[in-house]
């Protein structure tokens, strides 16, 4: 248990010894706890200004209007450079909220304020996407994707208990005004660790720093093979997870548009992607239906707290403290979590734990019940946060990714204001805690009916077998993680009998083979010039020059290979600066030594 613990804690450091990750994360950290800042201290302003009546308005108009902008906005990401979308996004939220502050320090128009606050939460409705999209490219392999988006979530469970307490602190002994203005510089911080982000090219790989950097040391000579196996010493066996279309195969005819679209088209492409996908229906539907709890907790954490557990008014922020608390705690469970190899599954059980607690503090209206729900609520969080976006991550495409995760924000930010309408509607139509009960129950339902396809999706989101064999290479290591996983979901596994001929010299090249068990002798002419063993390669001069095979490969024992054939080979390594060099060093210093 001990290392179990030790490696996600391990994987969480090694985020941040990526530059890339690393700056996205701090600057991620800085914005977020002066924007749980900002909310304490604009939602005190309209109370302030106008009352209950008026904080609900404004959320609202918040709410509604980030849910008709997020598709819109989004498609920056897809369409524009998402660094500078981030780094824009802040410095014009840094604007409004220096605005937003002088306002209020001057005692000016409450309205200035309120569309300071709506026009910022739109802006926001661009960062998120943007970045969102941008972490896969920095991420150098599944498991660093994964724990990226855990320190994410850490940052922002942190942020969500660090930013009300200073707020607070700064509310006793200051004012609204430097609430607002610790706010402004916070984007002020992120805009400025983000301009120093170097991101590979989306398409190459081509870096940016962000990736490790290419070997220097000469690779070893890896003969190239040729040919055709014999049919009785062989057994090819797909490199298949599930027995059903991929969703990249489905998101492929969702991205069969006409070259030129008009913008409200390209912009609806991440609700069509969605839709289009069984798999993206499901994990977006699960999510939102989580968030619809996320929306009732609103009203029903005071609700509890003042009217079910007749507490004072302090005791929300006890809860709300407890949730935090649960969100760090979940980040490492996340972690531990991910070892199993089951995403899209834990992401369901995390909606059902986020729902379940809810029939606990019905069924036991006490004080410890309610902090052991909202710390399980918590801890539920983020284990939903963290699988949704790596699964989703994982299954988009690049080219319309930001459009996706616009298109999923806009559907969470719905069911979100639909959750914090509902329930007032139940307190008052059947009471707290049949209310509790019906909001629960109906989550935990869907969540329970939704896991056969989750368990789908975990067939395809997950890191493919054989991805490993081939990030070894020093050919293919420079390909960003996307090209590997899409060759090793491509790829084919070969056992060979010891003494079969894999292909003679001479033969017609068709694929590129790596070796994962076993050990083979290559000879040219009669003459033995090497063997190779786990971890080595051939077939790639062929491949590669376009000429025959320049020798024999045979097994020496019983060998298992993972191979590429030639028309997915070619153009992952030709295409990619790095793994072209490196490719040609290989060929070179094999032609060199024979």
């Amino acid at each position: 248990m001990r290392e179990q613990v030790r490696e996600p804690l391990t994987a969480i450091t090694d985020v941040f010894r990526n530059p890339g990750l690393g700056r996205v994360n701090l600057a991620l950290g800085g914005s977020e706890t002066g924007d749980w800042a900002y909310g304490v201290a604009v939602s005190i302003y309209a109370y302030l200004e106008g009352g209950a009546t008026t904080v609900g308005v404004l959320g609202v108009v918040r709410f509604v209007s980030a849910a008709i902008a997020s598709p819109l906005t989004s498609t920056l990401a897809d369409r524009g450079d998402r660094k500078r979308i981030m780094v824009g996004a802040d410095l014009v939220r840094f604007v409004l909220v220096a605005l937003a502050t002088l306002v209020v320090a001057v005692d000016g128009p409450a309205l200035a304020v309120y569309a300071a606050a709506v026009l910022a939460t739109l802006t926001s409705t661009a960062f998120r996407p943007a970045q969102a999209s941008i972490i896969p490219q920095l991420a150098r392999h599944p498991d660093e994707l994964t724990a990226a988006n855990v320190a994410s979530s850490t940052i922002e469970s942190l942020a969500s208990f660090l930013g009300p307490a200073i707020a607070g602190v700064l509310l006793a002994v200051a004012g609204l005004e430097v609430v607002f203005a610790f706010n402004a510089v916070t984007f002020l911080w992120s805009a400025a660790v983000l301009a120093r982000l170097e991101v590979p090219d989306a398409e190459t790989g081509d870096d940016a720093g962000a990736g490790p950097p290419p070997s220097t040391a000469p690779p070893e000579p890896t003969p190239a093979l040729v040919g055709a196996s014999e049919p009785v010493d062989v057994l090819v066996e797909p490199n298949v997870a599930i027995d059903l279309e991929p969703v990249s195969a489905v998101l492929a005819d969702a991205l069969d548009e006409p070259a030129k679209e008009s913008f409200l088209t390209e912009a609806s492409q991440g609700f069509r992607t969605i839709w289009r996908s069984p798999d993206l229906r499901v994990v977006v539907g699960v999510y939102s239906a989580q968030t619809v709890v996320a929306g009732a907790s609103l009203v029903f954490t005071v609700a509890v707290a003042l009217d079910l557990l007749g507490l004072g008014e302090s005791s929300v922020g006890i809860l709300d403290a407890s949730l935090g608390v649960g969100g760090m705690v979940g980040a490492v469970v996340a972690l531990v979590l991910a070892q199993r190899g089951s995403l899209a599954r834990d992401f369901g059980f995390g909606v059902f734990a986020w729902a379940a607690p809810l029939l606990l503090v019905a069924a036991v209206p006490e004080l410890w019940a309610a902090l052991v729900a909202m710390v399980l609520i918590g801890l539920a969080n983020a284990v939903v946060d963290v699988n949704a976006f790596t699964v989703l991550q994982r299954l988009v495409p690049d080219e319309v990714m930001g459009r996706v995760f616009g298109a999923m924000e806009s559907a969470l930010i719905g069911a979100m204001a639909i959750g914090s309408l509902a329930m007032p509607l139940l307190i008052v139509t059947v009471g707290l805690r049949p209310g509790l009960v019906i909001v629960g129950g109906v989550v935990c339902l869907i969540a329970v009916a939704a896991m056969p396809r989750l368990r789908h999706v975990d067939a395809v989101a997950l890191a493919p077998a054989g991805l490993d064999s081939l990030r070894s290479l020093s050919m293919l290591a420079p390909l960003p993680l996307r090209v590997l996983e899409r060759l090793a979901r491509s790829s084919e596994v070969h056992r060979f009998a010891a003494g079969a001929t894999i292909f003679a010299e001479g033969d017609d090249g068709d694929r590129f083979y790596v070796i994962e068990e076993g050990e083979v002798a290559v000879s040219i002419g009669r003459e033995e010039v090497g063997r190779l063993v786990a971890g080595g390669c051939f077939g790639e001069i062929a491949l590669l020059r376009d000429v025959p095979r320049t020798a024999t490969v045979r097994a020496l024992t019983d060998v298992r290979c993972r191979s590429l054939s030639q028309d997915v080979f070619v153009p992952a390594v030709t295409g990619h600066g790095g793994a072209r060099a490196q490719a040609e060093q290989v060929v070179d210093g094999w032609l060199g030594s024979v």
